[in-house]
């Protein structure tokens, strides 16, 4: 009875492409990712746009043949931008061994509480939607990272408004964690290397939007500017208060912040924020790989419009495709692994990312937008990026 009960499932297995080998996410025709970020909550639009611009990469594949004859499938899990949650997620997908890799997480405190579950698995931790140093240690070997660091965004920011517009009172709102505090870090050491203090500070909870108190308090020290580390609905929340209460600094966001969801959150109330990004212009077709982005972006949704965070899941995916490919017909977590930690120099058209020995993070460049009347985003024209 047990040999028959063997013989059977061994006959259902080989009438099921692929399933027999379905361990780390592969199959005969299937390659399966995992992102867990926040796809609800206030960091909603950050995890929801990674995986839109994921899914427009990893369609295009699909259309044309998938990677070596396999289609790439991507589940996305809901942390809700919580350390707590998002470890759990990881520990499942690790347990269950049903993904070759962890790809586009949102954050700072999340993924300070899942890389190194994840390095010790050694799961591929690719494209984090976060520019936290930690992560370009690459020693970890096997995080990938695609933007440039928090340091090198604020170090643009105080250049612009501190030597190129002659500013010298600048306060700071951020995010009361690990993430916020990497901010505060960069932010101090770019003004002290031009002698230079924090006029004042102000932190709010993660995942709220009780930012009255901070407001209240930077705005005593009448700064030249407003620097801020934080999600787009307590960032919106800050500048619409300040702006009821005459209190109209410049005002300037990391990233991280969403530029889309800031924009929209804002309304009229937007124009004249100041952005920095670690992405090309997304409107910028002469580009070819913005190009393919815009096209990819409509085949997997017609009403979906460009913008930085989905322009930034698109090349998280694209460098993804690209290592499967390097990693040839006959993959293997392993093999993902080797591929990726040999990437040197690749073009996608018109963006280049650089990796090497000691390199873990494709591309270096920042440069600085603001929201227009409209509700756009034009570039800044400074001195040069950081």
């Amino acid at each position: 009875m047990r040999r028959a009960t063997k013989t059977l499932l061994a006959a259902m297995l080989a009438a099921l492409p692929g399933l027999a080998n379905a361990d780390q996410g592969i199959t005969d025709n299937q390659i399966t990712l995992a992102q867990v970020a926040a796809l609800e909550g206030p960091a909603a639009a950050l995890g929801q746009g990674m995986r839109l611009g994921m899914m427009a990469a990893f369609e295009e594949a699909n259309a044309a043949g998938g990677v070596h004859g396999r289609q790439i499938v991507l589940d996305s899990m809901d942390d809700g931008y919580e350390p707590d949650r998002s470890v759990s997620h990881v520990e499942s997908i690790i347990a269950d061994n049903a993904h070759i890799g962890l790809i586009g997480a949102v954050g700072t405190p999340t993924s300070a509480a899942t890389q190194p579950i994840a390095t010790a698995a050694q799961m591929p931790f690719i494209g984090p939607f976060t520019g936290a140093g930690f992560l370009r240690k690459a020693e970890h070997g096997t995080v990938f990272n695609v933007r440039a660091t928090y340091f090198a965004e604020t170090e643009a920011w105080i250049k612009h408004l501190v030597d190129e517009k002659g500013m010298k009172n600048i306060a700071l709102l951020y995010q009361d964690d690990g993430f916020g505090r990497v901010g505060l870090a960069g932010v101090t050491a770019a003004l002290e290397s031009r002698g230079l203090s924090l006029a004042a500070e102000g932190t709010y909870t993660r995942n709220t939007v009780a930012v009255k108190k901070a407001l209240l308090s930077i705005r005593k020290a009448k700064p030249d500017a407003v620097v801020m580390v934080g999600a787009y609905k307590p960032v919106a929340e800050f500048i619409r208060l300040s702006r009821k209460l005459k209190f109209n600094p410049a005002f300037v966001n990391i990233s991280f912040v969403g530029s889309e969801a800031l924009a929209r959150e804002l309304g009229s109330d937007g124009e004249g924020v100041i952005i920095s990004q670690v992405v090309p212009f997304p409107w910028d077709d002469s580009r070819a790989v913005v190009a393919q982005y815009h096209k990819a972006l409509k085949a997997v949704d017609a009403e979906a419009k460009p913008g930085f965070v989905t322009l930034e899941g698109y090349l998280t995916g694209r460098l993804a495709l690209k290592a499967l490919e390097a990693a040839g017909r006959d993959l293997t977590r392993e093999s993902f692994l080797a591929a990726l930690s040999g990437m040197r120099s690749i073009d996608f058209g018109g963006v280049q990312m650089e990796f090497g020995p000691g390199d873990n993070q494709g591309m270096d460049d920042v440069f600085l937008t603001h929201i227009t009347k409209d509700g756009g985003f034009a570039p800044i024209e400074t001195g040069g990026s950081s």
